[in-house]
């Protein structure tokens, strides 16, 4: 299984970035998929998730309102549409599968993690 994650970069506050994550090597349509972050010395943090056929979606508050997940089982591909992006979203992106119907927020509960796409917002 590869899940490669892409479109990150440098944006400066305000600004929009959409992230994608192509999957390979599973039954994409039956796994939900979700967006992490980090940054260094911190946890893996929540960003949002989506159910396999895309009917039911979870955010993090922090990115509510501003943040769009979707995804196109067609193409194996989970999307991540930022916008309005702060200082404070500066972080690696993970994407990962899990093998549930729920979209989780639980890293722990995630099968398959991606390589990381690196999101810099400057003030």
């Amino acid at each position: 299984v590869q899940l490669q994650a892409s479109g990150g970069g440098l944006v400066q506050a305000g600004g929009s970035l959409r992230l994608s994550c192509a999957g390979s090597g599973l039954t994409f349509s039956r796994y939900s998929m979700g967006w992490f972050r980090q940054v260094p010395g911190k946890e893996r943090e929540f960003v949002a998730a989506i159910s396999w056929s895309g009917g039911s979606t979870n955010y993090a508050d922090s990115v509510k309102g501003r943040f769009t997940i979707s995804r196109d089982n067609a193409k194996n591909t989970v999307y991540l549409q930022m916008n309005s992006l702060k200082p404070e979203d500066t972080a690696v992106y993970y994407c990962a599968a899990d093998r549930t119907s729920v979209p989780l927020a639980y890293a722990s509960r995630y099968d398959y993690w991606g390589q990381g796409t690196l999101v810099t917002v400057s003030s």
